[in-house]
């Protein structure tokens, strides 16, 4: 039975999310009556086999002795799977009355529960097969909802979506083999499977193909240069940007980094190298270039895709410290910047599902008329910014501290990168607040805000609780610390 626990929340949505292909709901609450029933199930599915089943290890397919197809759940299952599950619950409930707006629900809610598994089955992954399949599944499942609307736009999008993924793809694959040529196992185990009788004399090789694979991986978490999919993927419902874009896809990238890096080449092949200074150096450039690009944009979605451009990198900035503390403080900027921008995400959509407004110059004054929304954008958007108490600030100063204790010099590129991010973030963040609640003196139409207000309970119950939830995890930095301690424990 723990053993089909662990199975049961990957193969429960892809079925389900299949078998709803072909159905058409009479109407929405029909349609609602279904969905989130399946998507919620899921969700206690998945934190069942996290925290209730003792973790049991299930191999579906055993190719050979060191290929199989096989699923287990470590602390680093943990922390993924949990963000995940609990954020799928609250962007289902958003989409309910967004994807009104967009048409089309049957075929999205499809999608939008078989890639609900896809990233659960990239998350439970034991070994670097599994991972790599699921992670080539999940370019596949989403490209239907990143081209929902199927115009010349989302077309245009969907392609691009798809050469950088399968560039990418191609990349981390060179990386799979080496794995499996040069290691013991292809299974995640801490520290890394190098054999060092079989690594002697091919240390140069071998740093090159990690390069490789990092940028491979790289494209779904948006590392410069191949950053520009996610900019224009946002043309898609904002759910999917939302969560896929700002939490699921590219999250997904990261945690590929994180396999690679710290359980198949290990930190102690890495660390020192070359080839952790291109990780520093990328993650720095990124930092910094994701801030400029966010500031320079007018368009309020698209300018929260590129500050996600940037802090991703935040993210890989932490893991390529290579220490115990950098990678701690990594998956806490991880978590944080999940709550984080999915909420500004979800702030986005609610503008333009109310007033079919996407530019900062048509937000002037809206504070007064959408409190709940712009509350909630000013909230998450000073934890974004990192002022203190929110939580932006207990991460960054993790990575900042990390990277002074790690010695590494390099490192210090990034700590640069960080305060000149902090700064720009600041500037892009604090301009649409003030806006929206400091309007230049300006005559407007008499009809200007008339249908300028909140949505409904749908998408602003979300909003209420995701800023709460980023306010709480702001204040005990400490406790969620100790728990990506004990989720990395004995890994480097």
């Amino acid at each position: 039975m723990n053993a089909f626990a662990t199975l049961l929340p990957v193969i429960f949505p892809i079925i389900a999310g299949a078998c709803l292909l072909p159905v058409k709901f009479k109407d929405r609450k029909s349609r609602e009556r279904v969905v989130l029933p399946i998507v919620v199930l899921n969700a206690i599915f998945a934190l069942y086999a996290i925290f209730g089943a003792g973790c049991p290890e299930v191999t579906l397919f055993q190719f050979s002795e060191k290929l199989s197809l096989t699923l287990h759940v470590d602390g680093l299952s943990k922390v993924f799977g949990t963000m995940v599950s609990l954020l799928w619950i609250v962007t289902t409930v958003y989409a309910f009355e967004y994807m009104t707006h967009e048409g089309n629900e049957d075929r999205f809610f499809s999608f939008f529960i078989m890639t609900f598994g896809v990233v659960v089955g990239i998350a439970f992954a034991a070994n670097f097969l599994t991972m790599y399949l699921f992670y080539e599944f999940l370019t596949l499942v989403t490209l239907p909802i990143v081209m929902h609307q199927f115009d010349n736009k989302s077309r245009h999008a969907g392609k691009m979506y798809v050469l950088y993924m399968m560039f990418g793809a191609s990349l981390a694959f060179i990386g799979f083999v080496f794995v499996y040529m040069f290691g013991t196992t292809t299974a995640f185990v801490p520290g890394g499977v190098l054999d060092p009788a079989l690594v002697a004399g091919h240390e140069t090789t071998l740093l090159a193909v990690f390069v490789m694979a990092f940028f491979g991986f790289g494209v779904k978490a948006a590392v410069f240069p191949f950053y520009r999919w996610l900019p224009k993927a946002s043309v898609a419902p904002t759910p999917v940007t939302a969560l896929l874009h700002a939490v699921a896809v590219v999250k997904s990238g990261i945690f590929a980094i994180i396999r690679l890096t710290y359980y198949a080449f290990g930190t102690s092949f890495l660390a020192g190298t070359w080839a952790q200074n291109v990780m520093l150096i990328f993650a720095a450039i990124t930092i910094v270039f994701g801030s400029t690009v966010a500031l320079r944009t007018p368009h309020v979605k698209r300018r929260f895709a590129y500050s996600t451009v940037s802090n991703l990198s935040y993210i890989i900035f932490g893991i390529a410290v290579m220490t115990p503390a950098g990678l701690a403080a990594a998956l806490l900027h991880m978590v944080y910047h999940a709550v984080i921008k999915i909420t500004l995400f979800f702030t986005a959509g609610a503008i333009l599902y109310k007033t079919h407004r996407e530019y900062m110059y048509e937000i002037e004054g809206f504070g007064k008329y959408m409190p709940v929304t712009f509350f909630a954008l000013s909230i998450t958007g000073l934890g974004l910014v990192g002022v203190p108490p929110f939580a932006g600030f207990n991460s960054k100063w993790a990575l900042a501290s990390s990277a002074v204790a790690s010695g590494n010099p390099v490192s210090y590129i990034g700590i640069v990168a960080l305060i000149l991010s902090a700064l720009l973030t600041a500037l892009y963040i604090f301009s649409i607040i003030i806006r929206a609640y400091f309007p230049r003196e300006k005559e407007y139409p008499a009809d200007y805000y008339h249908h300028v207000s909140d949505p409904n309970k749908y998408m602003t119950i979300p909003l209420i609780v995701l800023t709460i939830v980023s306010v709480i995890m702001g204040l005990f930095p400490d406790a969620l610390l100790d728990i990506m301690n004990g989720a990395i424990a004995g890994i480097v």
